[in-house]
C-alpha cells in the first residue's frame, strides 16, 4: 500500500478496495512552480492529485490573451478528460503554487475505472463540480465588475491554501484574470482599502473572508456549494477551508 492516509479528498473519501486499485501505480511527486501538467494539443500522460499546491487551468488563444478557467488543489485532480475517455488536453494546466502529490498514468487509471463503477462515478462527480466552476468563471468574466472577479479568485485560493496567506504576485493574478498588470494592482488597491485584504510584495493576505465572499456578488457561492452536494464533503465551520477532511471509508 502507498500510504494509509491522503491529503487530497478524493484520495481519502474512496473506500480501501477502490483505493487499492490505483496505489499500485501511485508515484509521489514534488509539484514545483510553473510545472506543467498538460499541455493544450498533447496526449495527458498522468493524472495528478495535488495533496498542496495550487494548479491552474488556462484557456489560450492568440496574441498571449490566457484566462484561468478553473484551480485544482488538494480538493480534486487533472486529467479529468481522461475519465470521458479522451487522452488530449483541451488547455494549458500548470502549477501557480508550488505544492506536492501524487500522480497515476492515465492508461492504468482508465483501466482501474473501467473495473469499478464506483470509482469512476466519484470521478464524473469531480469532472462535474469542474465544469460547474469553469461555467461560473466564465459568468464572472463577462458580467461581474472586476474587482468581484478578484475577490472570487482570492478566495477560491484561499479555499486551498492553508492560513490566510496567499503566495501570489500580481503578474500571476493578471495571467490568471486575463488582464494587464495594472488592473490587478489597481483592483488589489481598492479591495485593500475596504478592508478585505492586504497586498504584500509577493503575497496577499485575507483579512475579512465573509466580507470577500459577499464582494463577489454571487460569484463565489455556487460553485463551492455544488462541490459539496457532488462530492459529499461538508464546509468546515471554522478556518478558511471550504473543504472539511474527514475520515476516509472503509
Amino acid at each position: 500500500m502507498y500510504r494509509s492516509t491522503y491529503n487530497n479528498v478524493l484520495l481519502r473519501i474512496m473506500k480501501t478496495d477502490e483505493r487499492l486499485l490505483l496505489e499500485h501505480y501511485m508515484e509521489r511527486i514534488s509539484l514545483p512552480l510553473r510545472m506543467p501538467l498538460e499541455c493544450r494539443g498533447q496526449p495527458i500522460e498522468f493524472v495528478y492529485f495535488p495533496e498542496s499546491g495550487i494548479a491552474t487551468i488556462v484557456a489560450r488563444i492568440a496574441r498571449g490573451r490566457d484566462v484561468e478557467v478553473g484551480l485544482i488543489g488538494f480538493e480534486g485532480m487533472t486529467g479529468a478528460a481522461a475519465v470521458f475517455g479522451d487522452d488530449c488536453a483541451a488547455h494549458e494546466c500548470f502549477m501557480q503554487m508550488a505544492g506536492e502529490g501524487v500522480r497515476v498514468p492515465v492508461a492504468a487509471l482508465r483501466r482501474e475505472v473501467s473495473r469499478s463503477p464506483q470509482l469512476h462515478n466519484l470521478f464524473l462527480r469531480y469532472a462535474q463540480s469542474l465544469y460547474v466552476q469553469a461555467t461560473y468563471c466564465a459568468l464572472c468574466n463577462v458580467r461581474s465588475k472586476f474587482e468581484e472577479r478578484l475577490a472570487q479568485l482570492l478566495l477560491r485560493c484561499h479555499d486551498r491554501v492553508p492560513g490566510g496567506t496567499l503566495p501570489l504576485t500580481h503578474q500571476a493574478l493578471a495571467v490568471m484574470l486575463g488582464v494587464r498588470r495594472p488592473v490587478v494592482t489597481l483592483g488589489l488597491h481598492v479591495l485593500e482599502g475596504e478592508g478585505l485584504i492586504r497586498a504584500n510584495r509577493g503575497e496577499i493576505v485575507i483579512r475579512d473572508r465573509e466580507r470577500l465572499i459577499k464582494r463577489t456578488r454571487g460569484g463565489y457561492d455556487v460553485p463551492a456549494r455544488e462541490y459539496r452536494r457532488l462530492i459529499g464533503i461538508d464546509a468546515c465551520p471554522q478556518g478558511n477551508t471550504m473543504f472539511f477532511i474527514g475520515p476516509s471509508k472503509q
